[in-house]
Order: C-alpha cells, then structure tokens, then sequence
C-alpha cells in the first residue's frame, strides 16, 4: 500500500476558528436527524483568528501514537459515497484492512459514517450534514468505553476493555480538490487537559454521547492539509486507553481559507468512524 504524500508549497494561513468558552454554563447538543436541521445548542461560543499550518511540509513525520494523526495516500473502491449501501458494503470492510495494517490492531468495528456538504441548500435538498465548525474530540474516555458497550455482545465488550482499545476517524474528501471548509486538527501534545470541556450529545434515539470541546488556548497548534484529493485521507484519533504518553486523542473541525477561489466548489466529505482493539 503507497502512502506516500507528496510535499507542497507552504500554505499557512490566519483563520477564525469556533471555540466554546469555559463559563461553567452546560453544553448540550440536541441532534437531529439527517435532513430535520441543524442541532441545536446551549452554552457560549467563541470565534477566535488563529494560525492553521500547512500540514504538507511534516505529512512523512506525522505518527498517530505521537501527534494522533496522519495524512496517507489510499485510493477507496467506494464509487458513491452517498449510497449507504455501497459505503457499508464497500467502504466499512476496506476500511477494517486500512486500519489494521497501519495500526496493527486486531478487530476493528466500523460503527457509522457522515458524508458532509459545504452547502446550505444541497444540505437540505439531499438531507446532508455541514461541516463541524466547532473544534471538538468525539470522545471522552467514559464515553468510549460506553460505545465498546453498545457496539458489542456483553462478555465480549468487557473482555476487550481489558486490554487496550480505541477510536480512529478515517476522514476522506468526496470529491476534490477540497478549496472550502477544509479539515483542522490540533494534535494531541498541542492541547492541554484544561483545554477541553464536556459536552453532552442528546440523540432522537435517546442514547447521549459526552465528547470534549475545546477552548481556545494561545499555545495550541492548528495544521491542515490544503487542497485534499478523494485519493488522500486524514486518520484521526478520537481515544486512547493507553495513558504511557501515547497519544490519546486530537481535536479537529473545519474553517474557511482566507485564500479560497471565489469560485470554490463546495467540500464534499464523509468521515467514517471506528473502534479498534489489539489483543
């Protein structure tokens, strides 16, 4: 498999990104289903200019055990991303063998995905999700460890939290190459513990989900990969149940370029999102 990157010119730019704000007012979100509208929110919500490096220049450095993601080159037989048929079909199996060989896992589950639109009216037409712009962790730990739960037959589920497991997003454009909204992600080293706060996800099937937003924090680092290609992916890690210095988790969501054409095409994306175990 070539997962080779290929380096570009540097692309650095100074962009606002959402943050929330530590108030000690609570954050829930409300979720609705694909196509009933936006979720709704509570808590307090900021906009702050931050610098988002080109992450081409270090892509053949980038570890997910070290900064908790990495850009590869992988080519997907998916050939409709919005067919969820074909995506669980074909998307989640190939998915399984990617992750398997990079990570060295031994059972992975491949539990849902989101294909996304930057497009008000193709969201509402097509029954599509936006782009996350509020920068955000998908888990927190009690929360991984609840999803292992729900995933998985009882007896299994405990024997596999024993040892060590965790989450990865594979996040892949549709189509490219991807000039609005693009994918941002604070490592995990790039972060501190204070950064992040719990937020509720309330979902209409009553299961809540906790996750981490983040606040804004001077000393965070931002990288972003410019103009993805549907060839290109972005793995991410949502968890970590090891705690020796590994890393545990990244904070990731999107923005607009400064330097994006005025006739930029809208982000497609679909993110697929995994719990990986290794015996």
């Amino acid at each position: 498999m070539n997962t080779a990157i290929a380096k570009r010119t540097d692309e650095t730019v100074t962009a606002p990104l959402q943050f929330t704000v530590n108030d000690g007012k609570p954050l829930i979100a409300k979720v609705f289903r694909e196509g009933e509208g936006l979720d709704e929110r509570s808590g307090t919500f900021e906009w702050r200019d931050v610098e988002i490096h080109d992450g081409r220049a270090i892509a053949d450095q980038l570890d997910l055990d070290r900064e908790g993601f990495q850009l590869i080159r992988h080519q997907s037989a998916v050939s409709n991303w919005f067919d969820a048929e074909e995506v669980r079909r074909v998307g989640y199996p190939e998915t399984e063998m990617l992750l398997k060989a990079i990570t060295g896992c031994s059972k992975v589950v491949v539990f849902d995905h989101t294909p996304r639109i930057d497009d008000e009216a193709l969201q509402m037409e097509r029954a599509l999700r936006p782009p996350a712009k509020i920068v955000h962790n998908d888990f927190i730990p009690e929360s991984a460890e609840q999803r292992v739960r729900d995933l998985l037959p009882a007896d299994e589920a405990e024997a596999l939290l024993k040892k060590r497991f965790g989450s990865i997003n594979v996040w892949r454009p549709i189509k490219g190459p991807v000039e609005t909204a693009p994918l941002v992600i604070c490592g995990y080293g790039d972060m501190r513990d204070e950064d992040l706060i719990i937020s509720e996800r309330h979902y209409p099937d009553g299961r809540i989900g906790r996750i981490y937003n983040v606040a804004y924090n001077p000393a965070q680092r931002w990288t972003y990969f410019p103009h993805m290609m549907p060839d290109e992916a972005v793995l991410l890690k949502c968890y970590d149940s090891l705690t020796d210095g590994t890393a545990r988790w990244t904070a990731h969501g999107s923005f607009q370029p400064p330097n994006k054409p005025a006739d930029a095409a809208p982000r497609e994306s679909v993110e697929l999102r995994t719990m990986i175990f290794w015996e």
